[in-house]
């Protein structure tokens, strides 16, 4: 389980520094070996280990290619996947297309979700998080599903 959220600096090179609480681990369960893809709701990337990647692929790969919405998520989700190794440094080079996509240059946010990672521009970050405290204050955009009226700290 990868949590919290850990400020790196994206290199000039586009390599990304996995910090080390998590190179071990990824090392051990996936010997380094990453998929990153774009979030199609948000403006940041999912990284994920290999083996996570390939419970996606299977779900992707029962989607229709016959139904738009299905085959967009298909093209989508596949077709930005990249494939990343951690090098020797712990760091993994993020493609162009993917930076792009995420507004990606200098400081990062490398957020821990359960399984996979959510990469940010610190700045969507910090605007993210914005919007989501006040949401969450103001209570007009929270909606109590079944499995929040049941959560509790």
């Amino acid at each position: 389980m990868f949590r919290g959220a850990s400020e790196v600096s994206l290199d000039s090179k586009g390599r990304l520094a996995i910090p080390k609480r998590y190179r071990d681990r990824l090392l051990a369960d996936c010997e380094g070996q990453l998929v990153c893809t774009i979030d199609i709701h948000q403006p940041c990337l999912l990284l994920y280990p290999l083996a996570e990647w390939e419970l996606i692929e299977r779900k992707l790969s029962r989607l229709s290619s016959m139904k738009p919405a299905e085959r967009r998520m298909q093209r989508m989700l596949l077709g930005h996947a990249t494939e990343l190794d951690l090098d020797n440094q712990g760091r993994v080079l993020l493609t162009g297309p993917l930076r792009n996509h995420a507004g990606l240059d200098g400081k990062v946010m490398l957020v821990g979700q359960f399984n996979k990672f959510e990469i940010w521009s610190d700045t969507a970050w910090q605007a993210q998080i914005a919007a989501d405290m006040a949401a969450i204050g103001d209570g007009a955009d929270l909606e109590l599903t079944d499995a929040l009226k049941d959560f509790s700290l």
